[in-house]
């Protein structure tokens, strides 16, 4: 299993404790999930919780859902999309 943080992205991260908590809660795993982001190392994808949201849940009712979930796995995920989606696009 590998943790997962994109280099690219060290510049607009606010704190070390927000990388620290991104690498700790998101693993890819190329073996695990098709090496989508997970969760711990668990088999719940960033893109389930994503989804979970989406879908009007509140991150109550989703550690209900998922009781193997912390409250710091929804912040990690929703912290790993921000920034997934946050890059700079070059144009040629």
């Amino acid at each position: 299993m590998r943790e997962w943080y994109p280099q690219c992205y060290a510049p607009r991260l606010a704190t070390l404790t927000d990388v620290n908590t991104i690498a700790d809660r998101i693993t890819v795993d190329p073996e695990q999930c098709g090496g989508r982001p997970c969760i711990r190392g668990m088999r719940i994808r960033v893109s389930d919780v994503l989804d979970l949201f989406a879908a009007g849940l509140t991150a109550e009712q989703i550690l209900e859902e998922m009781p193997d979930l912390e409250a710091e796995d929804l912040q990690a995920s929703l912290r790993f999309a921000s920034r997934w989606l946050d890059h700079p696009v070059l144009v040629a």
